[in-house]
């Protein structure tokens, strides 16, 4: 089977990129240039007469309009459903989902508007809160806030971070559990409904 890796152009001549049987650039170094641009991606694909894409970890793997498109060349997409992702791609989204379903949640906000908004959150819910970008995991966008000096400056780095590693500077406020203990569950579904 031939495997084609879209790559950015610093990416080129990585492991991976000697591992695949081919290489495409996608675009520049920026993220936001090539692994964050799924008409690129979908692109490449079809140039190079791809049957199916595995988006890999981040970026567009967490966003439903690579697989939307992918839908549309008839490329099999091997991930969720574009449905699915939307549901739970995002936090906040999913958050909204899991509090329909009757989860417990942290006290925390939407999407977080303004400076002023985050000071309002943070006096609604007590300190310490942590800033959380919706759109993406690992860490980014995530800053501890105890007091609204703090907050000021760790909103405006979370945004800028947010955007440049998910394309999306959109952050929320929650209360920041101290010694919390963290349980993760992968859960892997196939289009046919078979669900482990």
């Amino acid at each position: 089977m031939e495997t084609v890796l879209g790559v950015s152009a610093a990416d080129r001549d990585s492991l991976a990129a000697r591992a695949a049987t081919r290489a495409v650039v996608l675009g520049p170094a920026a993220a936001r240039d090539s692994y964050l641009n799924a008409n690129l991606v979908v692109h490449a694909a079809v140039a190079t007469g791809c049957t199916a894409l595995h988006p890999g970890y981040g970026f567009l793997s967490e966003r439903p309009e690579l697989a939307d498109l992918c839908a549309a060349h008839g490329i099999t997409f091997i991930g969720p459903t574009a449905d699915s992702i939307r549901a739970v791609g995002d936090k906040l989204s999913a958050k909204r989902l899991a509090e329909s379903a009757g989860v417990p949640l942290t006290r925390g906000s939407d999407k977080v508007r303004d400076v002023r908004h985050a000071l309002s959150i943070a006096e609604s819910i007590g300190y310490p809160v942590i800033t959380k970008a919706s759109a993406g995991g690992g860490g980014k966008g995530m800053r501890v806030c105890h007091n609204d000096v703090r907050l000021i400056g760790a909103l405006l780095t979370a945004q800028r971070e947010a955007e440049a590693a998910f394309g999306n500077p959109n952050v929320y406020i929650e209360k920041y559990i101290e010694k919390p203990r963290h349980i993760e569950i992968q859960i892997l579904g196939d289009k046919h409904g078979h669900i482990i």
